[in-house]
């Protein structure tokens, strides 16, 4: 999605981050996958991931605060910042560009009173801090305190350590967007309880959801007083409705004798106070932080140790863990321990499920490319689950949403990638959800539209009318309903990629009319192909082409991108898109060109499969040599990711290309063989295989494959199958410093 920088002047982050990480790192030698996490890579320039602290999907994670506002595209925390205004509870889609919502902040300091973020900040050292997936440290010395956070899945414990005596304040703020929290503060109980009303941006912006992020904070010791406090205004008040408060929340004081730890305890929830405080209860029954740290910890071993990689350098090797780690953040749990959720677009009403966790935070414009086919090899089951989530959701608003976020329809993005994410998981073998029922709403999205209100409010395809009619959406139809308006072009693109994919499905399920026309439909790339510049381009409705036309330029019919890189989004028929380019040679030179002339974004989605693509012109050396150069990009510092992570899309990127292989075209169960970068790499999958890709002198000058085999047999042609994977073997390739033309003699088989 959409980047922005929040870069501040300063001392080089990488030299801040060298001296931090020097000051805790483990050698590498002895490091497990856990150890080898980094949270802090993508948390300068436009990464925008956040150190959070929780288990894997958690409904709430725990980060440290650095900015203090639940605007849009701000995270939590920046590695540039140097001053701390406290603990978030949040539900940030890590590596965004949206909104955090329904968070809560908790901040321990000693001394006089001052509740509102600017007087409560505290300056810190990144040499200060220790950030691991299920636990964060960080001294604050304003306060004499280290401040300790670990995290479950809907529940945390923050431990406040004081060097001195005296007093110390526990503050709490609900960081209401619309100025609209609600807190109370029980002294007698040192409890504080609130929640944070939820908002829609996107299609809706603005319209309350109908849900809250409700909490329930516990102090283990006894409090001497509490109230509430509005900005700077501080009462002893134990109740706040936030109408005119920029800033507002609760505290509790008292006094330390002696040197010693604050513990306290917080439970979430997006239904209600009382669920939040069952989740607590459930999650935390004792005030015991290092147990909670440790099953954490745990959770987080079990689900890194999935992939174990050896070789390559320590950077290469904490890149990678780090970047497991972000694909495994989201989305997000969104149910209560006994199963209760806000029903989808549902206004405030409770839904329950039983068996499984029901999930939300789909960023399905970025995760359906990478970081939900690495999730059908790594945690299939959880897939389904997520898919049966999703199948509610169109049932519970009415159409299959398309970026569903924070329980509501937002339209955001382009494309209508949900049946995709059914088709690959159905593709796989993953079909513990309801598959009838997905498809009616796949369907229903294909080839209905809905109700003007409904339609704007966000519900169903953009332009599906303009696109059936046309074949093409054209440049007079604005999308004017849509957060994303015009990009005409890679709309057309895109809705030809869906069409093509579920019509498989629908194949497969056994409805022939319907699969037989998306088949047809999934054609209408060539409509926006531009014959004589062999560019896609805008195009009118009385067929003619826009001018004047640049696809070097980016233009407002193309998404985040320009032509000429979005010229190759068609992964479901390269052959196709050869042959209407003009044959191999002249699509190697526009290959070339989008790489050489510097216009391919490796900090975006949209051409995250395109370095592959030589695969399918007879030249894989070159998808090696430019792949290579790709992964090299990344590194360990906080300014290690090229772009936004998206919710871990970028990373499972990462993850996928350092293997050797990538799914170019999800809905096709399918990877095609790029260059590994370590020695060796074991897949440990779920159902007790492992499949092993094993590099022979790889380095960073032997990129290019010299021979393939698999389980002992040559490998010809350059993919290899889902199936090939899940029932493990190994994948060896021996590595050279000069490209052999002829490793993959055969033609990709489809």
């Amino acid at each position: 999605m959409k980047r922005l920088s929040h870069l501040k002047p300063g001392m080089s982050l990488a030299l801040l981050f060298v001296l931090s990480f020097a000051a805790s790192a483990q050698p590498a030698q002895d490091a497990t996958p856990y150890d080898l996490v980094t949270p802090h890579i993508g948390t300068a320039n436009e990464g925008q991931t956040s150190p959070i602290v929780g288990e894997p999907f958690a409904m709430t994670g725990w980060t440290p605060e650095t900015r203090s506002t639940e605007k849009k595209c701000i995270a939590p925390y920046y590695f540039s910042d140097t001053r701390l205004t406290g603990i978030r509870a949040t539900h940030w889609m890590s590596g965004s560009c949206t909104q955090e919502y329904g968070s809560v902040t908790l901040m321990t300091t000693s001394g006089d009173l001052h509740p509102d973020p600017e007087s409560r900040a505290a300056s810190f050292k990144h040499t200060d801090e220790v950030s691991q997936p299920a636990f964060y440290s960080v001294h604050l010395p304003a306060y004499n305190e280290t401040v300790e956070v670990t995290g479950g899945v809907r529940a945390g414990i923050l431990r406040s350590t004081y060097s001195k005596a005296g007093d110390v304040n526990l503050i709490v703020e609900s960081n209401a967007r619309m100025h609209d929290g609600w807190v109370h503060v029980d002294p007698s109980r040192g409890e504080i309880t609130g929640y944070n009303p939820v908002y829609r941006i996107y299609q809706g912006s603005g319209k309350p959801t109908g849900f809250s992020g409700y909490f329930v904070i516990q102090l283990r010791e006894r409090a001497e007083s509490g109230g509430t406090w509005c900005d700077s205004r501080i009462t002893q008040q134990p109740e706040l409705k936030g109408t005119g408060c920029e800033h507002m929340g609760a505290y509790l004081r008292l006094r330390l004798s002696a040197p010693g730890a604050l513990l306290v305890r917080t439970g979430t929830s997006f239904t209600s106070i009382e669920a939040a405080r069952n989740n607590l209860n459930a999650e935390i029954p004792a005030w015991d932080f290092d147990a909670l740290r440790s099953r954490t910890t745990r959770a987080w071993k079990e689900a890194l140790d999935a992939i174990t990689v050896e070789g390559g350098t320590a950077t290469q090797r904490r890149v990678f863990y780090t970047s497991l780690y972000h694909s495994l953040l989201l989305p997000r749990i969104a149910s209560d321990t006994d199963g209760a959720y806000p029903r989808f677009a549902g206004n405030g009403a409770i839904e329950h499920i039983s068996g499984m966790p029901y999930y939300d935070d789909f960023s399905l414009w970025d995760i359906y490319r990478a970081q939900l086919p690495l999730m059908t090899l790594l945690q299939p089951e959880r897939v389904q689950q997520m898919m049966q989530s999703l199948v509610l959701k169109g049932q519970q608003g009415g159409y299959l949403p398309i970026f569903p976020a924070w329980g509501s329809y937002t339209s955001e993005m382009i494309g209508d990638h949900t049946g995709v994410a059914f088709t690959d998981a159905y593709a796989k073998g993953l079909r513990n959800f309801d598959v009838a029922s997905a498809w009616k709403l796949i369907r229903q999205n294909a080839f209905d539209t809905p109700p003007y209100e409904q339609y704007k409010d966000g519900l169903g395809r953009r332009s599906l009318k303009s696109y059936t009619q046309y074949g093409y959406i054209p440049l007079e139809d604005p999308v004017a309903e849509a957060f994303h308006n015009n990009e005409q072009v890679s709309r057309t693109l895109e809705y030809a990629f869906d069409d093509a994919i579920i019509s498989r499905l629908g194949a497969a399920l056994g409805h022939n009319d319907d699969a037989a026309l998306l088949a047809k439909r999934s054609g209408n790339w060539k409509n926006i192909i531009d014959p004589e510049t062999k560019f896609a381009r805008g195009r009118h409705a009385d067929g003619s082409w826009v001018t004047p036309f640049d696809p070097k330029q980016h233009a407002t019919f193309v998404t985040e991108s320009n032509s000429w890189q979005y010229t190759f989004y068609v992964p479901h028929d390269i052959p196709g898109l050869i042959a209407t380019l003009g044959g191999k040679e002249a699509f190697l030179q526009k290959l070339d060109g989008l790489f050489d002339n510097k216009l391919y974004d490796p900090g975006n989605e949209p051409g995250h499969h395109i370095a592959y693509l030589y695969d399918d012109a007879g030249a894989a050396w070159q998808a090696q040599s430019r792949i290579a150069s790709l992964v090299s990009l990344y590194n360990d510092t906080p300014s290690g990711l090229p772009g936004n992570d998206d919710t871990g899309q970028m990373s499972s990127w990462w993850i996928f290309s350092a293997l050797g292989f990538y799914p170019v075209a999800p809905g096709i169960p399918d990877y095609w063989i790029g260059t590994p970068l370590f020695p060796s790499a074991t897949l440990h999958l779920p159902n007790g295989a492992k499949f092993t890709v094993i590099a022979k002198n790889v380095s960073a000058q032997n990129i290019y494959i010299q021979s393939a085999q698999l389980n002992g047999k040559p490998l010809t042609t350059p993919r290899i199958s889902h199936d090939t994977i899940v029932h493990g073997g190994t994948l060896t390739f021996t590595m050279g410093p000069q490209p052999n033309h002829t490793v993959f003699p055969e033609p990709p088989t489809r």
